[in-house]
């Protein structure tokens, strides 16, 4: 999985007013749970544009000056109104220890049922999988090559032997709908099929 490098400080005070005044200025109080202990820190609010704003899952690198952590974010604030980031939670990765979190669903291949008219539907646009850090995947496939008009693409057809789904096995990642073109087309035939030819003798 594809990292992001985050630099900040350690936050020595962790008070509403110290943390008031790091929003104040810019920065965004975090805090790094997973290992020993807690670790306070905080970072430029900007540092976090391409690990938040996008729908692509990473790993995070935490520099916090001679220290290093990787993690993956865990939980997020937002400020309701302006949306301005207000705190972020991370845990701390470590390679012998299996991780969950989730991770986007990549669709691949070309559907006959959507050649046919139908309508693809992407039921599921994340999944959550546990893996050792190293296992992690940017994406989770999802190969619709096989996607007859009607059919459903089940969460079993994407087993890996690198990671866990963590979802029931009824669980339609994507499926072929029958559009209302095709299925008015598919009506007419059906009539035309049935109906009398002119001029023939009975």
């Amino acid at each position: 999985m594809k990292s992001i490098t985050i630099k900040g400080s350690e936050r020595e005070s962790v008070g509403k007013v110290a943390t008031k005044a790091l929003r104040n200025a810019g920065a965004v109080p975090c805090v790094l749970y997973g290992g020993n202990q807690a670790v306070h820190f905080s970072a430029d609010e900007k540092a976090f544009k391409n690990l938040v704003y996008t729908p692509n899952a990473h790993t995070v690198v935490i520099e916090l000056g001679d220290k290093s952590y990787n993690a993956i974010l865990q939980d997020i604030q937002v400020h309701p109104v302006s949306d301005r980031i207000l705190h972020i939670d991370f845990f701390e990765l470590f390679d012998n220890k299996e991780i969950t979190m989730e991770v986007p669903v990549k669709v691949t291949g070309v559907s006959p049922g959507v050649l046919l008219g139908g309508v693809l539907r992407l039921n599921t646009r994340k999944l959550k999988v546990k893996a050792l850090p190293k296992n992690l995947p940017d994406f989770v496939e999802a190969e619709i090559s096989q996607l007859q008009m009607g059919n459903k693409l089940y969460v079993t057809k994407l087993v890996s032997d690198k990671y866990k789904l963590l979802h029931p096995d009824n669980t339609v990642v994507a499926q072929v709908r029958i559009s209302r073109a095709a299925m008015k087309a598919a009506q007419e035939a059906a009539k035309a099929a049935k109906a009398p030819v002119k001029g023939k003798k009975k």
